[in-house]
This record gives C-alpha cells, structure tokens and sequence, in this order.
C-alpha cells in the first residue's frame, strides 16, 4: 500500500535515485507500524537491525551513499544502505522540520510530482520550500558514505547553572554534515527532566551548545529516537558507566533507556573478551537486569528488549579486529552468568507468563499480547541457556519441549525451536524430535521449511558446518529456490562462530557454493559474495583465508553482479 504512492504514483526518475522511493516507503511502513503498536518498540527493532547490518555495509569495501554514484550491476545497490539508511534520512527531515512541516512538505512533493519521475533533489526542495528553510547542507547526505562519527563532551558551570555541551562530527564528507541531534536534561540530584526533548542541529564541525537556569548538574540524554544515522562517542572515549545506570533507571525517552542497559550490557561482554571484568560494571548491570524485571508498569516488548544482550553482530561493528569465535564465548558467559544470578526471579516471570497467557480463549495480535509472547520468549531463551550439566541440559530441553508442546502460533513454536536446536548431551534427543516435529508439521509448505532451514543454520553447535553441508542434500534443498538458498547458506554466514572458524571451511565452503549459485542466480550469489569481503575487520590469518576464497572466484568467469563485489572486496 505504502509503495503504491511513495514508490510508484511518484516514482525515480532513474535508478540512481532508488533510495528517494524506497527510503521514504520504508519511513512510512515503520511509522504506521510504530502507530499500531509502540513506536519505542518499533524503533528499537529499527535500529538493532541498522546496526547490525547497515553499519556493517557502511564499514565494507561496498560502502556507497544512499545515491550510489556508479554501478556495473544496479542488482548490488538493493542494499540496507539504500533502504535502511535511506529511510532514516527522511527521519531526519521529520525531526528537523517536525511531523508538521513534514506533512506539508509532502503535500507539496505530490502536488508538484504526482505522476512523474522525479529526483533526490526535488524531494528535497519540495520539504525546503514548504518549510521556507534551506536544506542545501542536508543534501550532502544523498552523497556521502559511511557512518559518521560524533564526539561529544560537557561541563557544567555550577556557579550560572549553566550547562554546555560540545558536539564534534566527523564523516567521509569534505564539508560539515546537517546532523539533527535530540536531547534531554536529566536532573543529578533529583532524577527529574529538566529540559525535555529538544533538537540540536548540528551544521559545523564543531558546535558549543548552552543550556541556562538549571539548579544542579545534569545527565544529557544523547540522541534520542536514535535522531541521526551516527556513532555517538564521549571525547575522552571512556564509557561513563554511572550515567549510564542512571539513565537506564531514570531516562523518560523509552529507546535511550533501552539504549543506556545497551551499553552497560556492551561494557561488560568488552570486558570479559579482554579477561579483565569490573566489579563496579557486574553491580551495575545486575543493578539494571534486576530493576527491569521488577518493574510491573513496562511495557512488555521493551522489558523484553531491554533484558536482551547486544547482538554479536553489534558488538562486532565497535570492534576494529574481530576474533568471532572469542566474542561468542565471552558473550555467551555474560548470557549464562546473569542466568545463573537471577533464574528464580527468570523462572517466575517464565511462569506467571504461562498462567496469563493459558486463559486467553483466543491467539491475539494486539501489542500487548504480542509483547507478552516477546517477553516470554526472551526469558525462556535465558533459562534455556543453563546447560552446562547432564541434569541442566535435560531440564533446559524439558522446558524447551514444553514451551513447543503449548505454542498457539509460530512465535512461541520458533523461540521453542530456537532453544532446541542448539541443544547437546541429554538434550540431544529432543532437540532431533522436534526438528523432525517441526518438519512433518510443515507438510511442505515453503515458508515454513525456510525456517526450519535457518534455525539449523543458526545452531549454536561445534558441527553446525557438518549439519549445514548434509542440509544442501536434503530433497527440500535446491540451489534454484532464492529463498531457500537464503534460508539455509545466507543464514549459515551469520553465525559467525562457525562460519569465521579458523581453519577457514566455513570460506571455503560458501565461496564453493557462490560459484555454482553464479550459474543459476547472479543476483543471489553477488548477496552471498559479500559474507566474504569484510576481511579486513578479521585479523591476519582469517583475512588471509577469505582473501584465499575471494582470489579463486576471481579467477572463474562470473557474473557482473559476482564480479563487482569481488573486485571491490579484493581492493
């Protein structure tokens, strides 16, 4: 529906400008879902999933603006860059001229265009003009790669009440980006917002901001809404933990304070990666975890957000040498460790959740109900993971089993799945029974056997390469079914572990595959190749593996859409 009039009734003039209908379909979709349902939630998944994939597309040798300058296959620019990134350029008009002016800027766009192909730059002058602003300095956004960077640092001038908040960028752009950055004041001693929402705008690279009349010193809140597409760091480079505690606690802008426990969460897997754990950063943590739980006026869905670790995927893209295998475990044992710490607290919410939901005389799809299921699942997921024992591993695989056994629709049958699937030892049995439960109850229906490919794929297990290879024989499997081929290989390349294991099978066997793929799908293959070109975030030996693959690719006759990614990962 949304792509009927922002994708087609007015549509690019050429393909150059993909990101003008696509961004601004993409915005639409994710405001009308926030309005179904909660916009912090919707934003949180919004920017969990940009981070974790566009960040990484923005650090990689296929790092492009969001108005790609060249090509050789247009197929390689239906990227996250142009969807995702492009869709939070259009937020950033909404934040810098409000819903308001927004609304009038579109008017004017459809008045002017309706029926025609158009460019960035009319889209951007029709919000200019109806605002009577001028967003020539924004538009070096269309052009510019990467991520920025803004730093920032305060002080507070106790004697004025005066506090002051420098913000510096940095960016692949010759001139200073338009950067809008939202804030709020959070009173230290009385834990009270004391300004509240305000915008930023950031136009120089570097700019001194003044808040006046304040009482005591203060907690900014940086960036609320996730205002622009950047990475925000302090200028010292150290994470102030206590103003993070504070925030998570006290923040009244729901995706901050999920942003805050974020990075306490990041700070600690950091620390037990480098061997050297805090015990000041345990306590907050804990601190954080055991207040979320507690809290009965949470909305369900960001209780179950805010209780889940940062993805590896995340931690990866603040790391500048990733050793996969490593950031697993050490993840792993902060997942574990609070486990561990809070499983009767885990447990009980586990089932008081049960008894709730068992009541309900019918499946529901309103945001409460669907965040009940989220939270659910997400404490199941944490007390699944204590198997370190004989006896856990069945009592782990008993519960799993349980859950699946009562699941009303996929989202509990999945999370059930999930858990089983990576289940070792005594849980072994079950974890077989009910993949093949979850097969025969497919009965061959498409999207349903996807799934049960990637779960698979995803497993948390020291032969999941094995299980993959013995997958691609199954009869369910072909090579010629893009979707499949996603659900099982694509998937494959996302868990890390496995796929960036050091001795290299997890390279050789993709890039392997990607050479037949080529053959049947170009624009498959080119998706895949590119699992293989962020070598240089590896180390030397596994950069020297995925180099080894990327090299003997380049020696077949490929594709265009294959050989572009190939040649730009092998630069």
């Amino acid at each position: 529906y949304f792509h009927n009039w922002t994708g087609n009734r007015v549509t690019c003039r050429d393909w150059f400008q993909l990101t003008l209908k696509e961004g601004l379909t993409v915005f639409r979709d994710q405001e009308f879902s926030g309005d179904m349902g909660s916009n912090a939630v919707k934003r949180i998944e919004d920017v969990a999933s940009l981070r974790a994939r566009q960040f990484a597309e923005d650090a990689g040798p296929m790092s492009h603006p969001i108005r790609p300058e060249s090509y050789i296959s247009m197929d390689n620019f239906y990227t996250a860059t142009v969807y995702s990134k492009g869709a939070e350029i259009i937020r950033m008009y909404n934040t810098l001229l409000t819903e308001k002016g927004f609304r009038k800027g579109m008017d004017l766009y459809f008045e002017r265009h309706d029926g025609t192909g158009v460019t960035c730059d009319e889209f951007r002058a029709a919000m200019a003009d109806a605002n009577d602003v001028d967003l020539d300095q924004f538009g070096l956004w269309y052009s510019t790669p990467g991520t920025p960077t803004v730093t920032y640092s305060s002080k507070f001038d106790s004697e004025n009440g005066v506090f002051k908040l420098t913000l510096s960028q940095s960016s692949n752009s010759d001139k200073p980006l338009h950067i809008p950055v939202s804030i709020g004041l959070i009173d230290k001693t009385t834990g009270e917002e004391v300004v509240s929402t305000t915008v930023l705008e950031l136009k120089e690279e570097t700019h001194t901001f003044e808040f006046s009349g304040l009482e005591n010193d203060v907690v900014p809140s940086m960036l609320r809404q996730f205002s622009a597409p950047v990475k925000m760091v302090s200028e010292s480079g150290e994470v102030d933990e206590e103003a993070l505690a504070f925030l998570a606690a006290r923040d009244t802008d729901g995706f901050n304070r999920w942003e805050a426990g974020q990075r306490l969460f990041t700070s600690l897997c950091f620390q037990k990666l480098d061997g050297d754990v805090s015990d000041v950063t345990v306590k907050n943590v804990n601190e954080a975890f055991e207040r979320t739980l507690a809290d009965k006026d949470m909305d369900y869905s960001i209780k179950a957000y805010a209780l889940t670790l940062p993805s590896e995927s995340t931690l990866a893209e603040e790391m500048d040498v990733v050793d996969p295998v490593a950031l697993r475990a050490a993840r792993g044992a902060i997942r574990l460790a609070t486990a561990r710490k809070f499983q009767n607290e885990l447990l009980d919410i586990y089932n008081e959740l049960t008894t709730a939901m068992s009541s309900d005389k019918e499946f529901k799809v309103d945001a409460e109900s669907v965040g009940r299921r989220r939270l659910r699942n997400t404490v199941l997921g944490y007390l699944t993971c204590i198997k370190e024992t004989p006896e856990e591993q069945k009592v782990a695989a008993d519960l799993a089993t349980s859950h699946y056994d009562a699941a009303t629709g996929m989202t509990d049958k999945m999370a059930a799945l999930n858990a089983l699937a990576s289940m070792d030892g005594e849980g072994a049995d079950a974890r077989d029974a009910a993949l093949q439960r979850f097969y025969e109850e497919a009965d061959g229906d498409a999207l349903v056997l996807n799934k049960w490919f990637s779960v698979q794929a995803l497993a948390n297990l020291p032969d999941v390469l094995d299980r993959v290879k013995a997958l691609t024989k199954h009869p369910d499997f072909t090579l010629s079914n893009p979707n499949r081929c996603r659900s099982l290989l694509s998937t494959f390349t996302m868990n890390a572990a496995p796929f960036h294991a050091k001795d290299g099978e997890g390279y050789k066997f993709i890039a392997e595959t990607i050479a037949e793929l080529d053959k049947l799908n170009p624009q498959i293959s080119s998706r895949m190749g590119t699992s293989l070109i962020q070598w240089r975030k590896y180390g030397e030996k596994r950069a020297k593996l995925m180099k080894g693959e990327l090299s003997k690719l380049a020696e077949m006759k490929l594709s265009d859409d294959l050989f572009e990614v190939v040649q730009r990962g092998l630069k």
